[in-house]
């Protein structure tokens, strides 16, 4: 019998931080959870691709923007289930077994991992208790999560949505009552953060969100704050 699970990354010029994602990713292998890793590239200029080739990725690509770069990945994997993942966030020790309780129990639900940064600090900790409060209180986990589905779920969903921005909100709000918390941490970069500050990116984001739920057009609001298209951001 197959493995259940196929991994999906969106990338772009992600070769500093895909290295580290994949190899926490090796329990998944080692423990025949993983059927297949599947990397959607934008058009990395980078090594990105050299290093999906070497770990033995399916390299699906196409256009750059995550949204539509996760669609075509989650298109092209196999498994019955799949994983979402950015590429710069990298899953605890043990992992592997909490996802295994998930699709054990939870046959039917989408999940999603507890948040942490990958920095130090009072402000890295406040941001990551916001996103693990607002995805445990209103069912909106975004994409650094990391998202685990059944195939046939996410299929019946419309798929991820082609979306050059919230394309991660829009999904979760589609399995609004089918989301359940993973027992392991995603940690995710804060270099987005540290650049421009925890506050100020912190604002932005929360600005963004509340003008997506108000009914903003996701293509007028990526014009408006333009992001990164790759697998490298992180939004929390």
């Amino acid at each position: 019998m197959p493995a259940p699970l196929s991994v999906v990354i969106p990338t772009l010029d992600a070769g500093p931080a895909l290295p580290g994602t994949l190899a926490a990713l090796g329990e998944g292998l080692q423990s025949g959870l993983i059927r297949e890793l599947v990397i959607s590239d934008g058009g990395s200029q980078d090594a990105t691709r050299a290093i999906a080739d070497a770990a033995g990725a399916v390299l699906v690509e196409g256009t750059p923007g995550r949204g539509g770069q996760l669609r075509r990945g989650a298109e092209a994997a196999r498994g019955d289930w799949v994983l979402l993942l950015h590429g710069d966030t990298r899953l605890s020790d043990g992992w592997a077994e909490a996802v295994r309780d998930h699709i054990a129990h939870h046959a039917a639900a989408a999940g999603y991992f507890h948040l942490r940064f990958d920095a130090p600090g009072p402000m890295a900790a406040f941001v990551a208790g916001w996103a693990n409060l607002r995805a445990r209180a209103f069912g909106l986990p975004y994409g650094d999560q990391g998202l685990l589905l059944p195939s046939a779920l996410l299929a019946d969903k419309g798929g991820v949505p082609d979306m050059p921005l919230m394309e991660d909100v829009a999904l979760a709000r589609a399995l609004k009552g089918r989301l359940q918390p993973i027992g392991a941490v995603a940690v995710t970069s804060a270099a987005r953060y540290q650049a421009e500050g925890w506050l100020r990116r912190g604002g932005r984001n929360l600005v963004i969100l509340t003008r997506y739920l108000m009914g903003a057009d996701p293509v007028r609001l990526a014009k408006a704050y333009a992001r990164p298209t790759d697998g490298s951001a992180s939004r929390n």
